[in-house]
């Protein structure tokens, strides 16, 4: 099975980037690995039909962004945010979130994505780690309220920040880490603290998409 995940994986990614590859990658300050896209892969200049495809439809879940992999470390550093707790990780992209805190003690840990390769990403990541999440491809299908709802890098887009109003309605208690916005202020949520993160593949973004802002209801 996960060798029939990678193939298909690779073969969504060689749609949009030709002859892209995933390979294992190490986290750092993480006990975990991610199918990640081949840095050489990002290395040569693409043409036009690629550069095309990939602002038409971004393979997200083919890298670990900032956001993501800050989250995930504090996830790890502060075991007792998730331990024996139901959790669920929205715009879960490659799934190091839901990993991060089943692997801290999470009860279970729902990886949520829109887009169905995503979450094909997310079961090869969960099989890479030997770690089992569940999958939703629908937050609004979810009956019962978790106990956190976790959300990385979702603000970058000013269609996904009505969510922000809905997240209660599924969750007792929300965390939500991002790098983009700036000066973000929302009645439900105050920032808690920075934290530093790095988009992997290096993307060579500023050190200002570095610093990553963790939000709290």
């Amino acid at each position: 099975m996960p060798n029939l995940l990678l193939s298909q994986l690779n073969s969504s990614l060689q749609r949009i980037i030709g002859n892209a590859q995933l390979i294992a990658s190490p986290l750092p300050k993480l006990p975990l690995l991610l199918w990640l896209i081949d840095p050489s892969n990002m290395q040569r200049q693409m043409n036009s039909e690629e550069t095309q495809r990939l602002l038409d439809k971004p393979p997200y879940w083919c890298f670990c962004w900032a956001s993501g992999l800050a989250l995930a470390q504090w996830i790890v550093q502060h075991p007792e945010q998730v331990a024996g707790k139901r959790v669920i990780d929205v715009g879960a992209g490659s799934g190091i979130v839901a990993l991060a805190a089943k692997l801290a003690g999470a009860k279970s840990a729902v990886a949520c994505d829109l887009d169905p390769i995503a979450l094909q990403a997310c079961r090869a990541n969960a099989e890479l780690n030997q770690l089992k999440l569940n999958y939703s491809d629908d937050l609004f299908s979810e009956s019962e309220p978790y106990d956190v709802l976790f959300a990385a890098d979702v603000l970058y887009d000013a269609a996904n920040l009505p969510l922000l109003n809905r997240f209660p309605d599924f969750a007792k208690q929300i965390i939500i880490a991002d790098s983009r916005q700036r000066n973000f202020q929302h009645p439900l949520f105050s920032k808690s603290q920075t934290l530093y993160g790095e988009t992997l593949p290096d993307l060579a973004e500023p050190d200002e998409f570095r610093q990553v802002s963790l939000y709290r209801s």
